[in-house]
């Protein structure tokens, strides 16, 4: 008898042919120098070990963290993964000030977890996004000599040729003042600082970590040109000393060029820390534009075609992984929406990590468990509008409702629409309390889903308290440091 042979691609056009509608999910296969960021700032986090290998069955190598939770960090034990870990900025001035406690750190945080089989911890990010221009001199002075006694704590501990110290740092730290990016040069306020901590990088041999958001430059500026923050397009182009340029991320990162080879250190890995695009909270924030950035750069990466100040590959982390439901709006209500996955593991939309540019679905997560199947919503019953703008108000107050605005994913929904959003979301946030749907009478729970068009009403996941405490004690912080800071990480 003859062999009948069907490829994974064939068989899943078969089952789209059957189906519709159904992902096809190809083999796991991604950039050997792409990682991706985890942050953990979510009321309902989902379990580290799920983590962990989602991002092996999607064939990501790398991962970045924000902090150092070691239920997070032992996740990868055993797995071939590459693990930075962070020092939240809040932390920096006791790392500046005692070496005995950079090197507690280093012992409760990377030996504990040197072991065979244990977790392959390569960077410590220390610092995260110190010198944005919103934190003023904040952690100016503190950022360079907390890296100092970390490393020294490395060094001591006999990491220090193996785990790398940097810092993550914003593209904000240098400027151009035409636009070109061989007028770039670091902020002459933090410019003493930068050439401290390039030489400590230069003599470590450690990378420059930049974060470069295209979306930001499209936010912040009413008439910037859309085409030119994503990488598919020629309609606009920028001429400098016979460098051509048709897309922001390009100019930017050779803007940091300009600067490192001013400062004498042209010769400096770069590595870039965080790259995204959010899929909600703004009306440039979509999940159309995230699949058609992704791919654009995904691509690039994949050519190692580099820049014109920087050919050959790079290395880059994408911003992020998951939503996340408990960081600061004070940016823009887009900064919950940063996830390629929502905040239950599910892909919103199709990305290839292989940067081959197919219409394929990512691996989600596996194992997720789920509360009750069940909502709520504004009763039925409500007969006097008039007290449900205040309820919705106390329930944004207490959850999070930036699916709501203008553009976004659930901006038309009329006034009860928008109560039951809310209602739900504050009904999910504290596990389907019955207590949490009362809303003096006006709310009701139901057990057929809401959702409507593009507006999901999430039923929440189980989670641990483990991460939750975590998060809630640096939501806090972040809320002391005050509303109107600038946050991007």
């Amino acid at each position: 008898m003859a062999r009948v042979e069907f490829s994974m691609g064939a068989l899943c056009f078969i089952l789209v042919l059957a189906y519709g509608t159904l992902k096809c999910v190809q083999g796991a296969e991604s950039i050997p120098s792409l990682g991706i960021n985890w942050g953990a700032l979510a009321s309902h986090p989902i379990n580290p070990t799920i983590v962990a290998n989602m991002l092996r069955d999607n064939g990501i190598k790398k991962v970045k963290l924000f902090d150092a939770d070691s239920w997070m960090v032992k996740a990868f034990s055993g797995m071939d993964i590459e693990v930075m870990v962070g020092i939240p900025n809040d932390q920096l001035s006791k790392f500046a000030s005692s070496s005995s406690d950079a090197e507690d750190w280093v012992k409760k945080n990377v030996t504990k977890h040197f072991h065979k089989g244990g977790v392959n911890i390569r960077y410590v990010s220390v610092g995260n996004e110190p010198f944005l221009k919103s934190y003023g001199s904040a952690y100016v002075q503190t950022t360079f000599p907390a890296m100092q006694n970390i490393q020294k704590a490395l060094d001591k501990a006999g990491h220090g040729d193996i785990v790398k110290v940097t810092t993550a740092l914003n593209a904000d730290v240098y400027v151009s003042n035409s636009n070109k990016p061989s007028d770039g040069d670091f902020r002459d306020n933090i410019r003493d600082v930068m050439k401290q901590i390039l030489q400590f990088l230069h003599e470590r041999n450690s990378p420059f970590l930049v974060n470069i958001y295209p979306f930001l430059s499209l936010y912040q500026s009413e008439g910037f040109p859309e085409d030119f923050a994503f990488f598919d397009s020629q309609s606009m182009t920028i001429s400098d000393k016979n460098a051509q340029y048709s897309n922001v991320f390009d100019a930017n990162l050779d803007t940091l060029v300009w600067a490192l080879k001013k400062a004498g250190y042209g010769d400096l890995k770069i590595v870039v820390g965080e790259i995204g695009w959010p899929t909600d909270g703004n009306k440039n924030g979509n999940a159309n534009s995230a699949k058609r950035f992704y791919k654009g750069f995904l691509k690039t990466m994949a050519s190692k075609k580099g820049t014109p100040m920087l050919p050959g590959p790079m290395d880059a982390y994408l911003f992020s992984l998951f939503d996340e439901d408990l960081k600061s709006v004070a940016p823009g209500n887009f900064e919950r929406h940063w996830g390629i996955f929502r905040y239950d593991g599910k892909a919103k939309f199709p990305i290839d990590f292989s940067g081959n540019g197919e219409e394929k679905w990512p691996q989600e997560a596996k194992g997720v468990q789920y509360q009750e199947h069940k909502w709520c919503v504004l009763s039925a019953n409500v007969k006097n509008y008039s007290l449900v703008p205040g309820a919705l108000d106390y329930a944004c107050a207490g959850a999070d409702c930036t699916s709501l605005g203008y553009g976004c994913t659930c901006d038309n929904l009329g006034l009860a629409g928008n109560a039951s959003y809310a209602f739900n979301q504050f009904f999910q946030a504290r596990d389907q309390s019955v207590e949490a749907c009362d809303f003096s009478g006006m709310g009701s729970i139901v057990t057929k889903d809401p959702s409507n068009g593009t507006c999901l009403f999430p039923i929440e996941i189980e989670s641990s308290g483990d991460i939750v405490t975590l998060t809630s004690m640096r939501m806090v912080t972040i809320l002391l440091i005050g509303l109107s800071i600038f946050f991007i990480s």
